[in-house]
């Protein structure tokens, strides 16, 4: 599938360009959310399975690109229904500075396009600064739901 060119969002004053991620960049995804894993991160990735996300949904997966690297990443996926916000990372260096919020900002705007009117977000309970984020992007916590989770393993 071609890469695609149109970028989401750019602060020129910054220098920061929000988009969705090119093939080529897969790899610097992937090691941008290792050096910045959270505790509360329990399945490891691959490139395989971010060659199908991108191939499912090729808008969903979107960098923030600084002096010509990946600080940061969102998921904003589409399923037909609701939109889902998850995995989202940023550099250590690049914390505090806006880049989560905008790459959330961006999210939002991808998803409302798509169809999207309410979107859940998979955050770390126990994570205070990620938390603080989501409550600054205007995500509120929904004490209705439990989550329930399970790995797959091939049998």
């Amino acid at each position: 599938m071609a890469r695609e060119r149109t970028t989401i969002e750019v602060n020129a004053t910054r220098g920061l360009e929000i988009r969705p991620a090119g093939e080529d960049e897969l790899g610097e995804v992937l090691e941008l959310w290792r050096s910045s894993r959270s505790r509360y991160s329990s399945t490891p990735d691959s490139l395989n399975a971010l060659s199908r996300l991108r191939q499912r949904d090729p808008g969903a997966l979107l960098v923030a690109r600084h002096d010509g690297r990946v600080v940061g990443t969102l998921i904003a996926a589409w399923d037909g229904w609701r939109g889902n916000m998850y995995r989202l990372a940023v550099a250590v260096e690049h914390r505090r500075r806006g880049v989560g919020l905008e790459l959330v900002r961006a999210g939002e705007r991808r998803l409302y396009e798509c169809g999207a009117r309410r979107v859940t977000a998979l955050v770390g309970g126990e994570d205070d600064d990620a938390v603080a984020l989501w409550r600054a992007a205007g995500f509120e916590h929904d004490r209705l739901v439990s989550r329930f989770v399970k790995n797959l393993h091939a049998r």
